[in-house]
């Protein structure tokens, strides 16, 4: 079985704590081996919360099996899984420090695999119990976590062509027109939305940070899909041989060109996009931080595959024998030589 890692946005950026005690929101990429995301499979995981440290007894353990998209992305919320051991809303988050230990087993079995432990920070319940001392007696934790928390609904009604959002920080119902012929589909990541109106041929996203929505135009010929990385959204213009990006946080979209013999796949993780255009011989990344496509040259026969990490990306260049990693927080590619007959192979590390 090949060895399985994940991300570390499983443990840092993705794990968002919901309302308590519910559960916590857990997102993840599944990687082999060779740092290529295992896609469009099932795989299989065993979820344990310890007490006290990495090595503590099980407060609470329980299985999903979920099912990687395109980019090796799964989605579950611990706490509505099957329980295996004790009860999620019997764990006592109050006493002592909290881990989770995370297993896998990549043929969507129950031949499970240590992927890694990692503390389980109590910042938004300190933050909580904070906020509780100030409050009336009849608050409680339970009750001030849950009212920070929201969540945006949307529909698409095909008798008026009409897209609904109803943003819960305004209170208040926003709508798209869409083409009679358009039959879109409403898709949505972090209180966003978005859909594709092939009638019109154009994108449309709902930023729940300015409460708009932004369209973008794409040729007729364009046949896009909407992709979807943390909070923002992307896609392909096979037709006029862009790559476009709407940045959530922003309301904006922002577009890079490619050649028309470039052939790219678009790959996101944690609001960040990327893509190898094979005609220019460049990688483009899009980073959320600066909003901006920033490109790396490499050699005509260097063959780069990107390897995803969090919210960046990297490649080997086999032309001219160097490593090369996108820095998101400044929109950066650092490079690294290595021996011709080094034949390195990039391993994420996650932390």
């Amino acid at each position: 079985m090949k060895k399985i890692l994940l991300s570390s946005a499983l443990f840092l950026t993705s794990l968002l704590f919901a309302q308590v005690p519910q559960g916590v929101s857990y997102q993840a990429i599944a990687l082999n081996g060779s740092g290529n995301a295992v896609v469009s499979s099932n795989v299989g995981l065993r979820l344990s919360v310890l007490n006290t440290s990495a090595t503590g007894t099980v407060a609470y353990s329980e299985t999903h099996t979920k099912t990687t998209n395109a980019q090796g992305l799964f989605n579950l919320v611990i706490g509505q899984g099957t329980p295996i051991s004790g009860t999620f809303a019997g764990i006592n988050w109050a006493t002592g420090s909290k881990f989770l230990k995370v297993e896998m087993d990549a043929a969507g079995g129950t031949n499970y695999a240590l992927v890694g432990t990692t503390q389980l920070l109590s910042v938004p319940y300190a933050m909580a119990a904070g906020t509780l001392a100030g409050t009336s007696s009849g608050s409680t934790l339970a009750d001030l976590v849950q009212e920070s928390q929201y969540t945006n609904f949307g529909f698409i009604d095909f008798g008026s062509d009409t897209a609904y959002v109803y943003n819960a920080t305004t209170g208040a119902w926003t709508n798209q027109q869409f083409s009679a012929s358009g039959s879109p589909e409403l898709v949505s990541t972090e209180g966003n939305f978005a859909f594709i109106d092939f009638g019109s041929d154009t994108a449309y996203a709902f930023s729940a940070a300015t409460g708009t929505w932004v369209s973008q135009p794409f040729s007729s010929t364009g046949s896009p899909e909407l992709f979807i990385s943390g909070a923002n959204f992307g896609f392909i213009d096979f037709g006029s041989d862009k790559a476009y990006v709407f940045n959530t946080r922003t309301g904006t979209w922002s577009n890079q060109q490619f050649s028309a013999s470039g052939s790219p796949e678009l790959v996101g993780v944690d609001g960040a996009f990327g893509f190898i255009d094979f005609g220019s011989d460049k990688a483009y990344a899009f980073s959320p931080k600066t909003g901006a496509w920033h490109n790396q040259q490499f050699s005509a026969s260097g063959s780069p595959t990107l390897v995803v990490g969090i919210g960046s990306f990297a490649f080997l260049d086999f032309g001219t024998d160097k490593a090369y990693v996108f820095n998101p927080a400044n929109g950066t590619w650092v490079s690294q030589q290595f021996s011709s007959s080094g034949s390195p192979e990039l391993s994420p590390s996650n932390n």
